[in-house]
């Protein structure tokens, strides 16, 4: 059985911008995250970027006459004293983004953050309190809640079509090889804290309000690993909720594929979803001996960088907090913090990062 995923309240699984309001943003940071998925999203979706600054004068310039951005500002302190900029994208590395964030918010900016929203659990109570405190609107660029299948899932499980969720299963059936070289071999803990964050927050999002008991997480080199590779390629993430209820993330990173997969499936009381994000993006939910399988249109990149920043720009118009506002992501980053201190440990099970 096939459904077509069209108008209603099935429209909502797509990127949502509110109408009337397009706010100037400027980015700051001009890597290839920026190049590769958020400018071609801005693009798509129509937002309206005014400007970009970057450290590197010549990476900013590049952005500029590529995406046809009408301005590079020259230092950060210019790009917040310009009152066409109301929302500032900060998609810099996590090690220099909490200064960042704080001097954005300070100048009355709304935010939209990249993940991991900060390095410690205090940097992100710091962010969400001076949020509060200036009345402006922060999200966190966790833009795998609007991948298409995932996000399916979600509308799925908020209208109770499984019943109540008790077990997530995640694969990373793909190759770490293309790391090597990059800023992200250097950062400790990558797999889990910069890549498996988005699997972990997901996850998070799915289980509701169910409290969490326990983390545990190893990382691993694995044998075809090349010298020059820092950073394991090879990682298990499971987290306990009340009540049995968990959740098991497991990297295959060095898989021998052609194509990268990242296969789910959620287990409720009273059906199962199942699907894949990531290059083979598709989804089926399984209920009462029947399988409907949904046709998706668009996919994680880039249309989860236009989900993110819709999200943000209806909460400024509704006078919200966004889905991914940094209070809702603050528990993803416990699980992940404390996954990451689970295999510091060598695999015990640890409790939350507070």
């Amino acid at each position: 059985m096939a459904q077509l995923i069209g108008g209603g309240v099935w429209a909502k699984y797509q990127p949502q911008f509110p109408k009337d309001y397009q706010p100037g943003v400027a980015i700051v940071g001009c890597g290839k995250i920026v190049q590769l998925q958020h400018l071609p999203a801005y693009k798509k979706y129509g937002v309206k970027v005014v400007g970009v600054y970057d450290i590197l004068p010549e990476a900013a310039e590049k952005v500029r006459s590529t995406f046809g951005i009408p301005k590079v500002y020259r230092s950060l302190n210019e790009l917040l004293d310009d009152s066409g900029v109301e929302v500032v994208d900060i998609a810099t590395h996590p090690d220099v983004r909490f200064p960042l964030v704080q001097q954005a918010i300070e100048a009355g900016k709304h935010v939209l953050v990249q993940k991991p929203l900060a390095m410690t659990v205090e940097e992100a109570r710091r962010i969400i309190e001076m949020a509060s405190q200036k009345g402006v609107k922060v999200a966190v660029n966790q833009n795998g809640r609007w991948a298409p299948p995932w996000r399916v899932a979600t509308l799925l499980i908020e209208q109770g079509a499984i019943g109540e969720v008790f077990a997530i299963t995640h694969l990373f059936e793909t190759s770490f090889h293309w790391t090597i070289g990059t800023k992200f071999d250097e950062i400790r803990q990558w797999l889990l804290y910069d890549y498996a964050i988005h699997w972990i927050d997901i996850s998070r999002c799915w289980m509701g309000s169910t409290p969490v008991e326990w983390v545990r997480a190893e990382n691993y080199r694995l044998s075809l690993q090349p010298e020059e590779s820092k950073t394991p390629w090879g990682a298990i993430v499971e987290i306990r909720w009340q009540g049995g209820k968990t959740a098991l993330i497991r990297s295959v990173g060095g898989a021998q594929v052609t194509t990268r997969n990242h296969p789910f499936w959620i287990h409720g009381t009273e059906g199962t979803i199942r699907g894949s994000v990531m290059n083979r993006e598709w989804i089926e939910l399984e209920q009462n001996q029947t399988v409907t399988q949904f046709h998706l249109q668009g996919s994680w990149y880039p249309d989860g960088f236009g989900g993110t920043i819709g999200e943000l720009f209806s909460s400024i118009v509704e006078n919200r907090e966004p889905f991914n506002s940094p209070s809702h992501n603050l528990l993803s980053l416990q699980l992940t913090l404390s996954a990451c201190k689970s295999a510091d440990l060598g695999g015990e099970t640890v409790q939350l990062e507070l």
